[in-house]
């Protein structure tokens, strides 16, 4: 009864903000196909020195050189929470959307330099990594963000009708709660994704690299 009620909450939230997720996902992908154009535009002495790191950590990581899970998951995790919380609070402010999808098409941009780089450096090697080492997480990590970034500029789109076109039909304070409760829920599985970033993850790199 519970998961059909969330099913059918869920369904009714793609509904309502179909258009903003198909917006957003858009420049999700734009930032991943400019990030995998940057590769190719890097200088031998850049590929080289990047490939040089990349050879290092996976040394150092097989060695079990690297910091311990803990240390990794409170890394990853205060990574991931500083950009859900500036995303949320941007979201409070009528400024705040182009920074919103500013970041969004910088958060593709990254994954796209990431991936392009690792297949073109270390081709079929490459693409085992990135199956490994990148793919799994961001399956929690992306649409934990589209999901963010979404309520967010839904939430100051909302603030723009209400507070600029005095159209408010709703009082703030409840509104403000259930983002709140929403920036809470997004930290949850934060948690979850940092956790296969520190402990699963470095283990699977190593039977990888073995």
């Amino acid at each position: 009864m519970f998961s059909q009620r969330i099913k059918i909450a869920l369904k009714q939230h793609i509904s309502d903000y179909l258009s903003l997720y198909t917006f957003v996902t858009g420049l999700i992908l734009m930032g991943i196909i400019f990030g995998a154009i940057v590769v190719n535009c890097l200088s031998y002495e850049s590929k080289s020195n990047l490939l040089h790191y990349l050879q290092q950590f996976f040394g150092e990581l097989a060695q079990h050189q690297i910091a311990e899970p803990q240390a990794l998951f409170k890394e990853s995790f205060l990574h991931h929470f500083q950009l859900i919380l500036l995303i949320w609070v941007l979201g409070l402010s009528i400024i705040g959307l182009p920074v919103i999808f500013l970041l969004v098409f910088i958060k593709g941009m990254f994954l796209g330099f990431t991936v392009g780089f690792l297949i073109s450096q270390m081709g079929s090697k490459g693409l085992m990594a990135v199956l490994v080492s990148i793919f799994p997480q961001n399956l929690i990590i992306l649409p934990n963000f589209l999901f963010i970034a979404v309520l967010s500029v839904a939430f100051s789109l909302k603030m723009i009708r209400q507070l600029l076109m005095r159209t408010r039909k709703h009082p703030l304070l409840p509104q403000f709660i259930n983002y709140a409760i929403v920036l809470a829920a997004v930290c949850f599985v934060a948690v979850i994704a940092s956790g296969y970033e520190s402990y699963l993850s470095p283990a699977l790199i190593r039977i990888f690299i073995s």
